[in-house]
């Protein structure tokens, strides 16, 4: 009986299966697959806080939220349930979702584990099979699929795609690209520790905002090192602080100096340093072909190579290879296998839009470079000032490798940690903006490197003639060569054998090159210097006005000079197209229309171009309100030209002045160039009262480029 009484008073273990035991069993909000994945979900936090997060542990995240996720819909969809119970259900649903919210803070790069299209592993579902077998469900099978799984949408333009031979060529004499074993090692993330949880982005872009110090946007530059130059150059010493900071071991550069300061040459010279090669280069279609020739100039050892069409003309073994945006989706395929080290993206605020295609494809482009090269170079060249709006430079720092699409990568989240703060602390947006600019962003201007740069300086811009118009302009110059040359020909037969010369007769051509140009004064038809001149100056008008409109976003007022009315109008309607504001300055206004024209560009800040005849409005004007012009037609005189630009250059102009020339390369143009530039030397003596010079005439530089023509076509002959 006494053993009796003290197993009723619990002394004794009751049996099993007794009625004990059954009135212990857990209670219903105790048993199901709630309580397992709550257990789960307090595993996984307390792993989190404890870093790094493993893999293991961020499949066991991913079940969870999965398995929380089906059985919420589960339950909203049972028709069984009371509304008390439904309720009871969602409640702890509600719960363990709270958990794993809590842990997703501490560990932000969980959330894409539940991005929509988040892969789900294998050892992911054999989880999750597990886990609703330990909670008495029978694990779901999933369907076999009825057929092969649709393939990947295609990449935007593949349909375009080409690969040029010579880059077949290329990549079968090195099939195989040395692996960069640092760059793997690189790729590990530096992980937010104390920032955990916090959203970064925002208070990135608004410190440039709340965080200005009046300080410039720029990084601490070393003082100029010796660059190797070839002979005749010459590095003023603003250019040659990237240049060393790249010799130093920076690698990431956000080049914001203004147009004129030479951001051309410093990319090149750090790409030298930097053994960045072979180097892509993105560029606006109307500067190809000046950063093919600033590449000649400035590394003369590394051959470039430019992008046009299909890529037919391709030099697949160049070491810089120049594309414009506009065909990258013709050749992103293979420019992203070719193994490029550095990257440059000249006009970078092209890519603001990131829905933009060429934006993608930039962007894709310098993830491929970033993911095989462990410290590439990557430069973006703009001149529009930072303050501007930041948020135009999300793609941007994206490109440079700084941010992701949620959050700082590398060095910046390093050294966001290293600040000691975060961004609900006051000293945060000075901090973070610091840790920015030191990430690369170099911003001058003009007037902080006024002693380094001459006060007026000419920069060639050289650009391409394409297409049909391209074709029938080279055409008909080499038609008026033939003219030249037939006529040459012709001279030679009618002299006697006493008079001929071996080789190119030059006083013979210098006369048979007279004779075309006094006659070209007087023909209707056929070509001639003057008609090649206007056609080249009616094909280069779009690519002009298309550098002036940069120019006038980057930098403010653009005074614009052209010699032909037609070439004025194609300027203007190219302006209207982009809504910017226009005055005009020709030959036929009132004084009236053109005092306003002249007001309404000095006085109204929202005129940013004046296009000015370079007849009518190259002297008696005072528009030194802009710093920047560019000569979109080329005078016959160095003199002309020189009034034009002393227009923005004279007494009241606080900045130095820049005189953007637009040549067409390969053509009579760029010889003209070369002619008046061959005439400054004697034009500057003579101005300045040398008495026995004779001023170089127009006439001048006419001659000299038929002539130049002519020989140029006998030497041909001669050489065939």
């Amino acid at each position: 009986m006494a053993r009796q009484g003290r197993a009723r008073s619990g002394g004794a273990r009751p049996a099993p299966g007794s009625a004990t035991q059954r009135r212990r069993a857990p209670r219903p909000a105790e048993r199901g697959l709630v309580p397992v994945l709550a257990s789960i979900a307090r595993e996984v936090d307390r792993a989190v806080q404890r870093p790094p997060t493993r893999q293991a542990i961020r499949t066991k995240f991913q079940v969870v939220a999965l398995l929380v996720r089906k059985e919420r819909a589960r339950v909203l969809a049972e028709t069984g349930l009371s509304e008390r119970r439904r309720g009871e259900q969602l409640t702890r649903l509600d719960a363990v979702a709270t958990m794993l919210a809590r842990t997703a803070a501490r560990d932000t790069s969980l959330l894409a584990l539940l991005a929509e299209d988040a892969r789900v592993s294998d050892a992911a579902r054999a989880f999750m099979a597990a886990t609703m077998r330990s909670a008495g469900l029978a694990p779901s099978e999933e369907p076999e699929p009825a057929e092969p799984a649709a393939p990947p949408a295609p990449v935007p333009g593949a349909e375009k795609q080409v690969v040029p031979r010579s880059v077949i060529s290329r990549q079968l004499a090195n099939p195989f690209l040395a692996p960069d074993f640092e760059a793997a090692a690189a790729r590990t993330a530096t992980r937010a520790r104390r920032l955990a949880g916090w959203e970064l982005l925002e208070p990135l872009f608004r410190s440039f905002e709340y965080g200005a110090t009046g300080a410039p946007a720029c990084m601490d530059l070393p003082e100029p090192a010796p660059v190797p130059l070839p002979p005749g150059l010459e590095l003023m010493p603003h250019q040659a602080r990237v240049v060393a900071a790249t010799a130093r071991g920076h690698r990431t550069f956000l080049l914001a100096d203004e147009p004129g300061l030479g951001k051309t040459a410093q990319a090149l010279l750090a790409a030298r340093a930097a053994d960045a090669y072979p180097l892509l280069v993105v560029v606006p279609n109307v500067v190809k072909p000046s950063w093919a020739h600033e590449a000649r100039v400035w590394t003369p050892d590394r051959t470039p190579t430019v992008v046009h069409g299909d890529g037919d003309r391709v030099d697949g073994f160049a070491d810089i290879v120049i594309v414009n945006y506009e065909l990258l989706d013709r050749h992103v395929g293979w420019l992203g296998h070719l193994g490029f080290r550095g990257m440059i993206v000249d006009e970078a605020h092209f890519i603001k839009n990131k829905a933009s295609h060429r934006s993608q494809h930039v962007l894709a482009l310098s993830e491929q470079i970033r993911a095989r090269t462990a410290r590439p170079l990557l430069m973006a060249l703009t001149g529009t000032p930072l303050i501007n709006d930041i948020e135009d430079f999300r793609a941007i720092w994206q490109f440079l490798g700084w941010i992701d699409e949620t959050m700082p990568l590398g060095s910046l989240m390093a050294a966001l940690e290293e600040t000691g703060l975060t961004p609900a602390d006051p000293g945060f947006y000075s901090a973070a903006r610091n840790s920015v600019i030191d990430m690369g962003i170099v911003r001058r201007r003009k007037v902080d490197v006024a002693a380094d740069i001459p006060a007026r300086r000419v920069a060639d811009l050289p650009v391409e003639l394409e297409g049909a118009v391209g074709r029938s302009i080279r055409e008909a110059e080499a038609e008026l060569a033939r003219t030249l040359v037939r006529r040459y020909r012709a001279a030679v037969e009618q002299r006697d054998d006493a008079a001929l010369v071996d080789g190119i007769d030059h006083a013979l051509a210098r006369r048979v090159a007279a004779g075309a140009l006094k006659d070209s004064g007087s023909q209707g038809g056929g070509e001639n210097v003057f008609t090649m001149v206007r056609r080249i100056g009616q094909a280069k008008a779009g690519l002009a006005a298309d550098y002036a409109a940069q120019l006038a976003r980057n930098v403010g007022k653009v005074v614009f000079f052209a010699k032909h009315v037609d070439v004025m109008d194609h300027a203007e309607h190219a302006f209207a197209q982009r809504g910017i504001r226009y005055a005009s300055i020709r030959g036929d206004q009132t004084p009236k229309a053109r005092a306003k024209n002249i007001a309404a560009f000095v006085n109204d800040p929202e005129v940013s171009i004046v296009v000015c005849s370079l007849t009518a409005a190259g002297v008696g004007l005072n528009l030194q309100v802009a710093s920047n012009l560019v000569l979109a037609e080329l005078s016959w005189t160095y003199a002309e030209q020189t009034q034009a630009i002393d227009r923005i250059h004279r007494i009241g102009q606080a900045e130095p002045v820049t005189a953007w020339r637009v040549i067409a390369a390969q053509t009579i143009d760029a010889r003209i160039a070369e002619l008046i530039d061959s005439k400054s030397g004697l034009a500057a003596r003579a101005l300045d009262g040398a008495q026995d010079e004779d001023l170089p005439a127009s006439t001048d530089v006419q001659l000299e480029a038929l002539i130049g023509l002519l020989t140029d076509a006998l030497a041909a002959e001669g050489a065939a």
